[in-house]
């Protein structure tokens, strides 16, 4: 059996991942901040990333570590102090476990670190952007290089690096999505700004098949766009949604100006939105299962 040490895995995409992986056979083991979960249920393992606490033996053994660690993007203003944290709480727990393995004889075959397609900027164009496209020079870039810059670091350890650069993750039991469809399955839904920025999206179905899909193709290394190619807007999704709960949209769109009135910089996260093209992911062979946008909403949302 091999065993799987997942960070960030208390998170709506680590719960989901994590019983994926149990299902096929994995041993999954996730690191948490907080002790008492640690002593309730065997599965958890806690760690503390400033004081460089870490459970040595259980890296040591661990075949796949799966990083999905990191402050929520949307869930404060981005002040100077939260800025940092954003940073800060993505590279300082590949920091410690770079650190383990470095000083420690360890079994780790491959380590598959989340990012953002948030990489390639917050800017609406008609350009379809790659995995070979540079950084975007805003926050979002300096976040998503610095991210994957502590991976890569593994790279000097022979270990197999997979990042997985990751749009909008759609379900029903967490993320952007129920906070989206809210005001829709009122009838008080509409659209951001002019609706003409992409959202490039992934089910979390099909996302957590990729995390598994990286541990199990020996050939997949570097950086992997994990969305689907659709062209989706934001106009586009509203409307979706809107046609789940059969409602119109009545209101007017939220003038750009609000936004950025009420939530600054980040105001962009919401406004602005790059094509993403996913053919390097397709040409190792992994399918996308969601690629309907309005059957997933559908599915998720009724």
């Amino acid at each position: 059996m091999k065993n799987v040490v997942i960070t960030g895995g208390t998170g709506f995409i680590g719960k989901r991942l994590t019983l994926l992986l149990q299902r096929k056979g994995y041993s999954v083991k996730v690191l948490t901040r907080n002790n008492e979960k640690s002593k309730e249920s065997s599965i958890y393992s806690f760690w503390d990333i400033e004081k460089q606490i870490i459970d040595v033996n259980l890296i040591q053994n661990a075949h796949f570590i799966i990083h999905l660690a990191g402050e929520g993007i949307a869930d404060k203003r981005w002040t100077k102090k939260y800025k940092i944290q954003l940073i800060e709480s993505r590279i300082k727990p590949l920091e410690l476990i770079y650190n383990t393995l470095e000083n420690n004889k360890n079994s780790v075959e491959s380590i598959i670190s989340a990012s953002g397609v948030n990489i390639y900027g917050t800017l609406s164009s008609s350009k379809v952007f790659t995995e070979e496209d540079l950084p975007a020079n805003d926050f979002l870039g300096e976040v998503c290089v610095a991210w994957e810059n502590a991976a890569k670091q593994f790279v000097e350890q022979k270990i197999r690096t997979v990042i997985v650069r990751t749009g909008i993750v759609l379900d029903d039991s967490g993320g952007a999505l129920p906070k989206m469809a809210f005001l829709f399955r009122f009838g008080l839904g509409c659209q951001l700004g002019n609706g003409k920025q992409y959202m490039p999206w992934i089910s979390l179905n099909d996302l957590c098949n990729l995390y598994l899909y990286a541990i199990e193709n020996n050939q997949l290394a570097g950086e992997y766009n994990a969305v689907i190619d659709d062209g989706t807007t934001n106009e586009t999704f509203s409307r979706f949604i809107a046609e789940v709960y059969r409602k119109k949209i009545i209101l007017p769109a939220i003038p750009a100006f609000m936004l950025r009135l009420f939530l600054g910089k980040m105001s962009d996260l919401l406004l602005q939105g790059s094509r993403v093209d996913n053919k390097k992911l397709k040409q190792t062979g992994f399918i996308f299962y969601d690629e309907n946008l309005k059957i997933v909403l559908n599915r998720i949302l009724k």
